[in-house]
């Protein structure tokens, strides 16, 4: 199945390569507000971060298409008060492939939406003991290797080569891999800068 999936990404690619009249490409980076929809109760969100390599396919002044290559931390943090105080942060860090179509409402201002197709790199739980963080526990083979979501926002571009980008990822598909009668999927806020060359 996940070859399946990566060999149809990969054919809308390269399709999409053919058929542009300007290619740049780029990196991006910034901040990551993560956390988890679903089943799980008293979820927070986990502040961290994203960066890679962005292309944009341009097809004409209006539309274009930006496949990306982006590392994300994700994930979420839970507390529990009582003898003890424990804060839990769950890290779900993954590899996101999204291909986002683009236009451009007025020069530099677009608004962009597409799939994402995300793939679980590692994953595990640290907790934090009154105070005293205690060591990291590998959780990885109770998530899904593979996640589902789209992803919607705006960008700016301020010159021919910076832009910023505002985007919120919702997640399609149930990130557990075990039967713990939960189902939650991931939920992310994207603030990006980045550079095409």
């Amino acid at each position: 199945m996940n070859k399946i999936v990566l060999f149809l990404f990969a054919t809308v690619f390269i399709t999409t390569l053919s058929e542009a009249q300007e290619i740049k490409f780029g990196i991006k980076g910034g901040l990551n507000l993560a956390s988890l929809s679903g089943d799980t109760p008293d979820i927070s969100g986990r502040t961290s971060f994203h960066a890679g390599a962005v292309l944009e396919v341009k097809f004409n002044d209006k539309f274009a298409l930006q496949p990306e290559l982006l590392y994300s931390a994700q994930g979420a943090s839970a507390e529990t008060q009582g003898i003890a105080d424990i804060e839990t942060e769950l890290r779900l860090n993954y590899i996101n492939l999204p291909v986002l179509a683009k236009y451009y409402l007025v020069k530099g201002l677009s608004i962009e939406a597409g799939p994402q197709l995300g793939i679980l790199i590692d994953a595990g739980t640290q907790d934090t003991i009154n105070g005293v963080l205690q060591g990291e526990e590998d959780a990885k083979d109770q998530f899904k290797s593979i996640d589902f979501s789209f992803d919607f926002g705006v960008g700016y571009n301020f010159t021919e080569h910076f832009f910023a980008q505002a985007r919120y990822n919702v997640g399609l598909s149930d990130i557990y891999d075990i039967d713990n009668n939960f189902e939650d999927t991931n939920g992310v806020f994207q603030l990006s800068v980045g550079y095409l060359f």
